[in-house]
């Protein structure tokens, strides 16, 4: 049986810094960003905002897609936010299950 997987991106503030990641539980791995359980770059820069997300039947399909979002200049994803959310509003609350 295959695993739905997510790509995500959470951020800071409108236009801030950046995190793009892959999970198959995208509403435990936002919670953990927003409690900062992640350590590294999203604690560093307190990453707690989730501003997108696509959803994938197959977990390697969501690995591939974040290979390449992460390839995408900053213009590009930032383009992406915008065209999926372009209040840049925090998102945890429709994907919590």
């Amino acid at each position: 049986m295959q695993k739905q997987g997510f790509v995500y991106v959470v951020t800071n503030k409108m236009l801030g810094t950046l995190y793009i990641g892959v999970t198959s539980n995208l509403s435990k791995r936002v919670y953990e960003h927003k409690r900062g359980f992640i350590d590294g770059f999203t604690q560093k820069y307190n990453l707690k905002k989730l501003v997108y997300y696509e959803i994938f039947d197959d977990i390697v399909d969501a690995i591939n897609r974040e290979k390449q979002l992460k390839k995408y200049k900053r213009d590009k994803k930032i383009e992406l936010i915008n065209l999926f959310n372009p209040s840049w509003k925090d998102l945890y609350e429709s994907v919590i299950i």
